[in-house]
């Protein structure tokens, strides 16, 4: 039976009012459709009972906070900015693996909600987790592929009751529900973005150089392919970002030794999120990318680019 975004629409509506009550809630808008989304349904159904904040963990893209702000202005979302950004880094500075990563997320996410439920009365807490994120966050006889940090990321004991209105959609549905509360396009059509952030895209060990090279390596990644896409050059993606690898690989500059951080650019095609190809992207396109990253970001020696499928990869690289 195909997907009606305005039966949704109403029934979330109904449901979420009947699920809360008149309980007080809080939701994390993170600027992607999915948690956008989600705020924009709580907007309707529970107005007056509605606390939505960005949480800037310093995790997050490039100008990621006023693109959020302007989004939830226009779609009716009362959104306030919570400046955890030292908070965030420090407490996950030199850890290198993918999964402790999430969980540490996780946790230093629903540490920040409870400080605030406490102030404003809160007690439900409204995600954006749709199918791929507890599909792949394993339960119930299915293996862990990574713990998505609003699932498998969440704390044991957590204060807060959970409400998700769309744990049974997959993105491309999602999409079709933004679209019919009046989401702006640029979120309704803009690409997945991993709840743990810039974090995932470090690949191994954190540092705050390393989050700085891979935020203007996204940033550079995706304004070439948006250009790219928009003369014709190319299809747009399904996902398209940057991540900087854990070694460090010699190079040269002028006529001086360098040695500097690999930067992997990756694009796929997909419908869902749970398999995916990689995208065909036109040499003269990675060219720009290539260059554009090499002198313009410092720690940056060498670009390269992934061309591998999901499976066996996942989509991100951690």
């Amino acid at each position: 039976m195909a997907f009606d975004p305005a039966k949704f629409v109403e029934d979330g509506e109904k449901e979420m009012k009947e699920k809360v009550g008149s309980a007080r809630c809080i939701t994390a808008v993170s600027g992607g459709v999915d948690s956008m989304t989600a705020a924009a349904l709580a907007a309707r159904a529970v107005p007056g009972q509605l606390v939505a904040v960005f949480v800037d963990t310093g995790f997050m893209r490039k100008n990621e906070a006023e693109r959020a702000l302007e989004a939830a202005e226009k779609a009716g979302i009362p959104l306030r900015v919570v400046d955890r950004q030292e908070y965030f880094i420090s407490k996950l500075e030199g850890v290198s693996d993918p999964e402790e990563k999430r969980k540490k997320i996780g946790a230093m996410f629903i540490e920040v909600f409870d400080e605030i439920a406490e102030k404003e009365g809160v007690e439900y807490l409204i995600q954006g987790t749709i199918a791929p994120d507890w599909i792949e966050s394993g339960g119930m006889g299915r293996d862990t592929i990574k713990s998505h940090h609003n699932v498998g990321g969440l704390p044991e004991g957590m204060k807060l009751k959970l409400c998700e209105p769309l744990r049974e959609l997959y993105k491309h549905e999602v999409r079709m529900a933004a679209k019919e509360l009046g989401i702006p396009e640029f979120v309704y059509e803009r690409q997945p973005f991993p709840g743990p952030g810039l974090a995932v895209r470090v690949v191994g060990e954190i540092t705050r150089e390393k989050l700085e090279i891979v935020r203007e390596a996204c940033a550079i990644a995706e304004e070439e392919i948006d250009r790219a896409s928009e003369r014709g050059e190319m299809e747009r993606p399904w996902q398209y970002f940057a991540a900087v690898l854990p070694a460090k690989t010699v190079g040269v500059a002028g006529d001086e030794r360098i040695y500097k951080y690999t930067i992997i650019v990756r694009a796929v095609r997909s419908l869902d999120g749970m398999t995916a190809n990689f995208s065909e992207i036109p040499h003269s396109v990675l060219a720009k990318i290539s260059t554009r990253i090499t002198n313009e970001i410092r720690g940056a020696g060498r670009v390269v680019y992934d061309i591998t499928n999901k499976p066996p990869s996942t989509i991100e690289m951690e």
